[in-house]
């Protein structure tokens, strides 16, 4: 069993019936788009988000809650367009996991990746997830389901986003630490002290986490509360360079054990809203596309 086709305790759709949902990766995207309203897009959709839906949607970790939230806004099937009022309120990783889950549900291995997309403001890497999928030649291939068929212009197929557009949180971090690039020009482009190094190094940790079916909110933090550039030391470059240079699966599953990159089962949560909270995870129950079922503690 390809390990990324186990659906995660956050990916998985539990009950859903995917009997009826298309197997191509582009119109799963499609599916996806036509679901969730990102909490930024209300202007160009002409919708006024309640603020209620900001706070309770942020919080939905888990594809299961994506769905509870769905049903209970429209009777619609997962597979018919929405208007605004119907959809989810998320982010870019609410999109990707969305799309992740419905992928390794209809038998494709896929798995989220945290880092920078290029696409959103010029000179800017913003803070960014999407989905990455693998072909069966075995290559992998990036979609952003947030633009793809959305009301954004970008100069590239959505469904397969460039390497130098998308740029993955271990290849930042090497090309910041390697003075190819500035670290101040990563992070959240409108909040002046949500950037630089120690932002590209949280974003190392929430992909590996990602990559080991971790797939916690881009606000979530463990380890070290790191919240500047100063606030790095030696061990925390050295355990980071060591992460960003890994290149095969293996090794992302022995770097996991680390203790010191593990995701724990309490978590400090920064919420959208700016407030700190403690959250202790799910247990992990992972599903195979075939329905079989294993528990095991949050990896």
């Amino acid at each position: 069993m390809d390990f990324y086709l186990t659906q995660s305790v956050f990916s998985d759709p539990g009950d859903l019936d995917v009997g009826d949902l298309p197997r191509e990766p582009g119109q799963l995207a499609r599916v996806v788009r036509d679901v969730i309203i990102h909490r930024g897009e209300g202007e160009l959709f002409g919708h006024a988000i309640p603020e209620r839906w900001l706070a309770e949607d942020a919080e939905s970790r888990y594809v299961t809650e994506v769905l509870r939230i769905l049903r209970e806004r429209s009777g619609r099937p997962l597979t018919e367009r929405r208007e605004p009022p119907e959809r989810f309120v998320g982010t870019c990783r609410d999109f990707s996991l969305l799309l992740c889950s419905l992928l390794r549900a209809t038998g494709t291995p896929a798995r989220l990746r945290c880092g920078f997309a290029a696409y959103f403001t010029d000179g800017f890497h913003e803070d960014h997830w999407v989905t990455e999928y693998r072909l069966p030649d075995g290559s992998w291939r990036l979609v952003d389901a947030q633009i793809a068929y959305g009301p954004y212009d970008v100069s590239f197929d959505p469904l397969d986003v460039p390497r130098d557009q998308f740029v993955v949180a271990g290849q930042a971090w090497r090309e910041c630490r390697a003075g190819r690039a500035d670290p101040a020009t990563f992070g959240v482009s409108w909040l002046e002290d949500i950037r630089g190094l120690w932002y590209v190094r949280a974003n190392v940790g929430h992909d590996l986490a990602a990559l080991n079916g971790v797939e916690v909110l881009p606000w979530d933090g463990w380890g070290p509360e790191i919240l500047d550039d100063a606030a790095l030391t030696d061990d925390d470059i050295a355990l980071t360079d060591t992460v960003a240079r890994a290149r095969t699966e293996d090794e992302l599953r022995r770097l996991y054990q680390d203790p010191r990159l593990t995701v724990p089962d309490e978590i400090r949560s920064y919420t959208a809203d700016g407030g700190l909270r403690n959250v202790t995870l799910r247990r992990s129950r992972t599903t195979s596309p075939g329905g079989s079922t294993a528990a095991t503690p949050v990896r």
